[in-house]
């Protein structure tokens, strides 16, 4: 049973998801898997290959030739992609405007959530979204970890080394993330709001919770 733990850790992008996983992660000695950056994978390889974004088919069998596994080389042991870890490219700007439209496909999330489910069958902490309500609905542990809009949009700016038009590009994915598949929290998930709080705070925040969840177990 412990070596099956999930943690699942929802919420929109810049609330600190990222962050929060790969410190509990480490912690409780558990894989760490970003399903964010798998669509970013995807996005990538659809306009390396000028597949057509519309094209829902086209994208899913497009999924089919990327690679993701769990890197246990690493500590904690994380997602790797094709076998090299995620880089720079991922967050670009043109993958970014691209990322909503990739995932609004049903068969791609249903593609994306057997892998997810793939990749976590041994235990993980796993962050994204949907991973509480649809990839992961039994996880032992979740959290929906959340942020006013500027205090994310200061968070993205702030990652991206004051990089132009970041709170405004981050707006527009709210939107569309809004149209595409609006967030539902698990009926049984904890909300962490992080506006105003630091990163020291938000992990011990939400490590008593993990911990309350699992018992005892780790």
């Amino acid at each position: 049973m412990e070596g099956r733990t999930v943690v699942a850790i929802d919420g929109p992008a810049g609330s600190g998801k990222s962050t929060l996983a790969y410190r509990l992660a480490a912690e409780l000695g558990l894989p760490y898997v970003n399903t964010g950056i798998m669509y970013r994978a995807l996005a990538r390889r659809a306009l390396q290959m000028g597949t057509d974004p519309a094209d829902g088919p086209a994208l899913q069998h497009l999924l089919e030739g990327i690679g993701f596994e769990v890197d246990r080389s690493r500590t904690p042991p994380s997602l790797v992609v094709d076998g090299a870890m995620p880089g720079e490219e991922l967050v670009a700007p043109e993958v970014e405007a691209l990322v909503s439209t990739v995932a609004r496909h049903p068969e791609v999330r249903r593609a994306m959530a057997e892998r997810q489910r793939e990749l976590g069958r041994e235990g993980a902490v796993m962050e994204g979204r949907d991973i509480g309500t649809v990839v992961f609905p039994d996880a032992a542990a979740k959290i929906f970890l959340d942020a006013s809009a500027d205090e994310r949009a200061g968070r993205r700016t702030r990652e991206r080394e004051g990089e132009a038009g970041v709170a405004e590009g981050l707006a527009e994915r709210d939107l569309r993330d809004a149209r595409v598949n609006p967030f539902v929290p698990a009926s049984d998930a904890v909300l962490v709001d992080t506006t105003g709080a630091g990163p020291d705070e938000v992990f011990l925040q939400a490590l008593r919770v993990v911990r309350e969840a699992l018992g005892g177990r780790r």
